[in-house]
């Protein structure tokens, strides 16, 4: 079978099938992920593979990679920017293009114009360890134009996790049985073995590297046998910094086929008393249409706003029925919400962070800045 006669659309049955699984649900490292989604969605071995390859070759997948709990392994935080209209494009693009540690860049706007709408430019920011966010972002206003900025780091995750195919046709107020799990960021530190086990993992798969031995290059890459990679990666999940295996899907953009996964990209936001916020942020996490959800102190500015989520969809009014219902959720549990909003995604581009301190010491090189001057 040529790969122009593949399914490559979303909505093909045995795509969906493997989709729902390979988005999200391989958490963790194994050393064999195409045979774990194989034995979870039901798919042949054979199947998984030729699909994968060949939606990652139309678009239709934009990157197959492992991903890393990058909050574990370097300081990170949401920040939001404010950056005057005529240079906010021109500050996208620096973001997503020349500087390797913003990851998601986005440019955000509310429904009704507030105090706070003045914050257009929303990214995340991941500075390698022995760094300083603070610095770096005084760096990217001077090349940006940007006036000022608020980094809004993460002091607890509630959910962390993307699945757009299982996630369509969701009930608002569908939710587990469960309250979510409460993790932690703690900056993990790594040997020079672990480092390059690391790097290795995490770099994107290219469409001919889509096979069963998944690790084996990766491993002479890393400069060990497939063994001590193996148990390498297994040690370093076991300490937190791995994060799941995943085949990701055009956010926002329309894929090769003039489809959409998902239209509108919502950032939630809510004030809860001091004192509740890790209850309120396992309610909101138990919410299946959130992708990701956060206690991050905004202070004053924002309303005192300590829980942020995301979710994705393509209406939405259904998406603010979704956060009407936790709303109403948070109400039923005495959580008193003083404040709320939603920060609407426009213009969007998502990138792996780098976090490797010395990639941090070739950019500073690169960009004529001396390394030793941006350390904490």
């Amino acid at each position: 079978m040529t790969t122009a006669s593949i399914a490559t659309n979303i909505d093909d049955p045995t795509n969906a099938q493997i989709l729902a699984v390979s988005e999200d649900k391989v958490q963790g490292f194994t050393a064999d992920p195409l045979g774990e989604i194989s034995r979870r969605s039901g798919v042949d071995l054979a199947t998984v593979q030729e699909r994968i390859v060949a939606m990652l070759r139309a678009g239709t997948i934009r990157r197959v990679r492992q991903t890393l709990l990058a909050t574990n392994l370097a300081a990170g935080a949401l920040v939001a920017w404010v950056v005057p209209p005529e240079k906010l494009n021109a500050a996208f693009d620096y973001m997503f293009q020349e500087d390797p540690f913003s990851g998601h860049v986005v440019i955000r706007s509310t429904d009704a114009a507030t105090s706070v709408s003045r914050y257009r430019l929303w990214t995340t920011l991941k500075v390698p360890q022995g760094y300083s966010m603070e610095k770096h972002c005084r760096f990217l206003c001077e090349k940006t134009g940007a006036e000022h900025y608020i980094l809004l780091p993460a002091k607890r995750l509630f959910a962390l996790g993307v699945g757009h195919v299982r996630r369509r046709g969701l009930e608002p107020g569908s939710k587990a049985d469960a309250l979510a799990e409460v993790m932690e960021p703690e900056v993990v530190k790594l040997n020079d073995l672990e480092w390059r086990v690391l790097i290795a993992l995490k770099r994107e798969f290219d469409a001919d590297e889509i096979k069963p031995d998944l690790w084996c290059a990766r491993a002479v890459e890393a400069g060990v046998d497939l063994n001590t990679f193996c148990e390498v990666a297994t040690e370093l999940n076991r300490r937190g910094v791995i994060g799941r295996f995943s085949t990701f899907l055009e956010h926002v953009k329309p894929l090769a086929d003039g489809q959409r996964v998902t239209k509108f990209n919502a950032l939630f936001h809510w004030a809860v008393p001091k004192g509740r916020e890790i209850d309120a942020g396992r309610q909101i996490g138990r919410f299946h249409i959130m992708t990701h959800a956060y206690w991050r102190e905004a202070g004053p500015e924002f309303g005192n706003v300590n829980l942020m989520g995301v979710a994705h969809g393509t209406d939405k009014q259904l998406l603010l029925a979704h956060k009407q219902a936790m709303d109403e959720h948070l109400k039923s549990d005495r959580i008193e919400v003083s404040y709320t909003n939603v920060f609407w995604g426009g213009r969007s581009e998502i990138k792996p962070s780098e976090i490797s301190p010395a990639a941090y010491v070739e950019f500073c090189r690169k960009n004529g800045i001396d390394a030793a001057g941006m350390a904490v």
